[in-house]
């Protein structure tokens, strides 16, 4: 069943490292695996040789990757999607409607709207014109992955809700007010997060840090 299913997230590309091998660099990715389901790139931060080269420290084959998930069109979010493509052409890339011009990909599909693109596996949709978050069943829960966190939290968590009970968010978090993300049980805040200090503080068992190298199994 799927809420058997664990949830890995190794976090590739972020303004921090949890490894030290690894390079900072101001942007977000991160490799998403739930069981048998084809493993995602979400995202592919601001520079594709930073990117390759964290995933060769992580052991991660670039060509083991099967599809390119993207949550906006920021550079620091796509920057580096053209040298992964480079090396793995042969990937289903994942857009909103704000984001085109995708070459050398095998397949572009643009979501619109809340959609399930796997079993367990879900996207909300371009929120607010802006942004999409990729949402995971588990046995715990929904886990959002997200990008920069441009909508709206409660819009992000409200999009969520309707796959299941939210029990945790990972990825950058923007200006998002602590209070926001009350009743999460994980919270996992990376790259863009304006009130990390805040967010530790109101929820010190939820909190974990982040960072390139950083993996969160659930």
């Amino acid at each position: 069943m799927v809420e058997n299913k664990r949830l890995k997230v190794t976090i590739l590309y972020d303004n921090t490292v949890y490894d030290k091998d690894l390079q900072a660099n101001w942007g977000f990715s991160a490799l998403i695996e739930v069981g048998k389901a084809p493993k995602i790139l979400f995202d592919t931060g601001g520079s594709g040789d930073i990117l390759l080269n964290n995933m060769k420290k992580l052991g991660v084959d670039p060509s083991t990757i099967d599809e390119v998930f993207i949550s906006h069109n920021h550079y620091d979010h796509v920057g580096g999607l053209s040298g992964f493509l480079s090396k793995n052409p042969d990937v289903t890339v994942y857009v909103p409607p704000s984001f085109r011009g995708v070459k050398n990909a095998k397949e572009v599909i643009t979501i619109k709207g809340p959609i399930e693109i796997h079993e367990g596996i879900y996207s909300t949709g371009e929120l607010e014109g802006i942004e999409q978050s990729l949402c995971v069943k588990t046995e715990k829960g929904i886990v959002i992955i997200v990008g920069c966190s441009h909508p709206k939290m409660e819009n992000i968590l409200k999009t969520a809700s309707t796959f299941g009970e939210v029990y945790g968010i990972i990825g950058g978090l923007h200006g998002t007010p602590a209070e926001s993300l009350k009743g999460l049980k994980l919270i996992c805040a990376t790259h863009c997060t304006q009130h990390k200090e805040d967010i530790k503080k109101l929820f010190p068992e939820a909190y974990i840090e982040g960072g390139a190298g950083k993996v969160v199994e659930i």
